[in-house]
């Protein structure tokens, strides 16, 4: 790889990163960020094993989660925990965690749409 090339596939890669949105803070107290290009989702997690997941669409409107399914995998007291989401209503995932999930939690949440897509949300 000549140098020219190394520095150009350095100035892609730190375009894209800067192009992708930072978690900011969402309406129902979690962090949102990006999942793929198409959907927001925001964790909200309160100390209790329940963790809830609100989808959006990329313009933040709330979407239906009826046909979503996703897998949380979380990092609670340095242990990787993994748990199911399912649709429970408006545009919420909902799942129990072995253990209580803090605020702020560090992971990753797998979501796939009613069309078998998949992405992923990192908080």
């Amino acid at each position: 790889m000549t140098r020219w090339t190394a520095a150009a596939l350095a100035l892609m890669l730190t375009a894209g990163i800067a192009l992708a949105h930072e978690a900011r803070q969402g309406p129902n107290g979690g962090k949102v960020v990006d999942a793929g290009t198409q959907y927001h989702a925001e964790l909200v997690a309160k100390g209790t094993p329940e963790v809830v997941v609100h989808m959006s669409d990329a313009n933040d409107k709330p979407i239906p989660a009826d046909g979503f399914r996703a897998t949380a995998i979380l990092v609670v007291g340095g242990q990787t925990v993994r748990f199911p989401l399912q649709p429970a209503g408006g545009s919420r995932l909902v799942g129990t965690s072995p253990v209580a999930v803090p605020a702020g939690v560090r992971g990753a949440v797998q979501i796939t749409s009613p069309q078998g897509a998949t992405v992923q949300a990192r908080f």
